[in-house]
């Protein structure tokens, strides 16, 4: 069991999560992972079915809220729907007109994650480095696929919603990406900016359909194959280091449903060959300077958790 947090605390960390599945290549997993609330998270979700039943249906409104971590749970929801909310415009504007910062800020996150989280293995063997291996390899497949445009449909937008939180829930698996591949990325942000309540709908019933089910699955992996899990997460966040990568060479472009001209498939490229391709300053200095301060979020998160459970754990 994960330390108990502040209510706030767990709001912001929700805030975080939010801004973080915003972005195409971050992951809120990721998030809740560096945190320190990622198996709380995952113990509370899988509370769910079991209390609904023995607590719920019986009338027992405050055992089942006591069961599901119930004030946690409202604190980190309000805290990442008040991130999307409040953001989502925030953080397309600042994509659109500062993508190497952003971009570079994300890139220094993440790679702070992969130190991170590799740091948690109990054991390192050899045999480790296949699901390593074969997390970089998925990763790099799904990140060069090619996106797509899906009819905004009801089913697709249920069908998103259950995709994209299963993306979410995992550490270094970008759920915003995902929905970016399948075409389902504008329509849902378009959602999101608009408030169509019919749409939000369908895609959160399609996010708790299938986070009741995928949360119990990781935690059976975690409990039974806890290194080899985080070899394979570890694998996932360096081979979507690319997705993240502030410089982008565009191999195709398509048409989106607004009728503008957008990136179909993309590699990265050094910082001269960017600059000498579309003849701008590749703003190199303030990329490292971003970098490093998404790098030191995550130190700082880090040791802040380290020190309040020594600070729990002496009594203070």
């Amino acid at each position: 069991m994960e330390p108990k947090h502040h209510p706030v605390a767990v709001f912001l960390r929700g805030m975080a999560m939010g801004a973080a599945d915003v972005v195409p290549g971050v992951s809120g997993g990721t998030i809740a992972f560096i945190t320190g609330i990622y198996f709380r998270l995952l113990e509370a979700i899988n509370a769910a079915v079991p209390a609904f039943f023995k607590h719920l249906l019986r009338g027992d409104v405050s055992g089942f809220w006591r069961a599901i971590d119930g004030t946690f749970l409202i604190a980190l929801l309000a805290g990442i729907l008040t991130s999307i909310a409040t953001l989502a415009s925030a953080i397309t504007w600042v994509l659109a007109t500062h993508p190497i910062l952003i971009w570079s800020f994300f890139f220094g996150l993440i790679v702070a994650s992969v130190w991170h989280v590799g740091l948690q293995i109990r054991r390192f063997v050899p045999s480790l480095l296949l699901p390593l291996a074969a997390g970089i390899a998925i990763a790099w497949w799904l990140t060069h696929l090619p996106a797509s445009e899906l009819t905004a449909s009801n089913l697709a937008f249920l069908g998103a919603g259950a995709l994209a939180i299963c993306a979410m829930i995992l550490p270094g698996i970008s759920g915003s990406f995902l929905l970016l591949v399948i075409g389902m990325y504008a329509p849902v942000l378009s959602a999101i900016k608009s408030f169509e309540v019919g749409h939000l709908g369908l895609f959160l019933a399609g996010c708790v359909i299938s986070l009741l089910s995928v949360a119990r699955l990781i935690t059976l992996a975690f409990r039974h194959a806890h290194d080899l899990v985080l070899a394979l997460l570890t694998g996932f966040m360096v081979g979507a280091l690319g997705m993240v990568w502030p410089w982008q060479k565009t191999l195709s472009w398509r048409t989106n449903s607004a009728g503008e001209q957008v990136p179909l498939s993309q590699t990265p490229v050094t910082p001269d060959t960017w600059q000498s391709l579309q003849g701008q300053d590749p703003q190199l200095l303030l990329a490292i300077l971003m970098a490093v301060i998404g790098f030191a979020l995550v130190l700082g998160l880090d040791y802040a958790g380290n020190w309040n459970q020594r600070r729990k754990a002496s009594g203070r």
